[in-house]
């Protein structure tokens, strides 16, 4: 059995304390331009000591035309509640700029080297969904011969774990989904390379025949798709970044979405890790700072959540230092 010591009063009070001022010193403009400056000076610095090309990625989506893909996927009538417009990760206009689209993949590669400190790599990000897909492995019972119809990626960003879902379930119809038509215009484009980038040999009548992505710009609390469509929904990384009314909203559409007997799945932030009770307490205040409804999250009763929205079960499985998946099934 092991056991836990808490925190002293006064160890709370010096942490609430030293939060407290953090908070109030990047709340000052010119301040936090300069440690966002800063920080993003150094995490490029930091990408390229990991082989990771930071700038010659952006450089390269920022020469191409990519009008096409934005006419073809998004929707120039959605309106967005104000939480999608806060700052998040050190862009002022948050996840609706071109900078967070094209430096996404190349960013969550540097975030996410550390994450096993004995092997900081810059495929990391990798390993962290396959962790996340390894779970599901044993919790869901689709394998390659019983592949379920139809796959939703509820917060599929630039496409990276959406691509992952079409390779493992090939004969599955997979829909991405993302509220930011930036990072739904660079995964519609990077799909588009990556089928002109085939041999011929490989385009045979089969796989020709086999179904490909679909790309969705929408909310994913309102998605606009057919109620019972889906026979999973997946989400990687999203419910951190939500405000807790949000996420109730989200848990709702997708009970909605999702056909009986079907399943809810995601990997996010894990409040009960002990990397971030032990987080210096400026370490932790700058991140939240990047995070605005971090703390809402990390309050939140996710299970309780799940099921006051309809589903039957809920498991959750530590699959990282810091991260969690959560598996809900909708009752057949």
């Amino acid at each position: 059995m092991t056991t836990t010591t808490s925190p002293s009063s006064s160890q709370l009070s010096t942490a609430d304390t030293a939060a407290k001022l953090v908070n109030g010193l990047i709340s000052i403009k010119p301040l936090w331009n300069a440690a966002k400056w800063q920080a993003r000076n150094r995490m490029i610095k930091r990408a390229e000591t990991l082989g990771v090309p930071w700038r010659e990625t952006v450089q390269e989506f920022q020469s191409l035309d990519l009008q096409h893909h934005w006419d073809s996927i998004c929707n120039p009538n959605l309106c967005y509640p104000e939480y999608y417009q806060a700052s998040f990760h050190g862009y002022d206009e948050g996840h609706l700029c071109w900078d967070a689209a094209f430096e996404f993949e190349v960013a969550s590669n540097t975030v996410h080297a550390t994450l096993y400190p004995d092997d900081a790599k810059a495929d990391n990000d990798a390993r962290l969904r396959y962790s996340y897909h390894d779970v599901l492995d044993r919790e869901l019972p689709y394998t390659p011969e019983t592949q379920p119809h139809a796959i939703l990626d509820l917060h599929c960003t630039v496409g990276l774990d959406t691509s992952l879902l079409h390779q493992k379930y090939p004969r599955a119809n997979v829909t991405g989904l993302d509220f930011s038509p930036y990072y739904v215009t660079v995964a519609h484009y990077q799909q588009a390379q990556r089928f002109s980038s085939l041999s011929p040999s490989s385009l045979t009548p089969d796989a020709l025949a086999q179904p490909s992505i679909t790309w969705v710009h929408a909310l994913p609390e309102q998605t606009g798709l057919a109620s019972q469509s889906f026979d999973w929904v997946s989400a990687f990384l999203l419910f951190h970044e939500m405000p807790q009314d949000a996420t109730r909203k989200i848990f709702r559409e997708v009970r909605r979405l999702v056909k009986p007997g079907g399943y809810f799945t995601f990997m996010d932030m894990n409040p009960q890790a002990a990397a971030y009770s032990t987080m210096a307490p400026y370490i932790m205040a700058l991140l939240k700072s990047t995070e605005p409804f971090m703390d809402q999250y990390f309050a939140l009763d996710i299970e309780q959540e799940l099921r006051d929205a309809g589903f039957d079960s809920v498991t959750m499985t530590v699959n990282s230092i810091h991260h969690r998946t959560v598996v809900a099934h909708v009752p057949a």
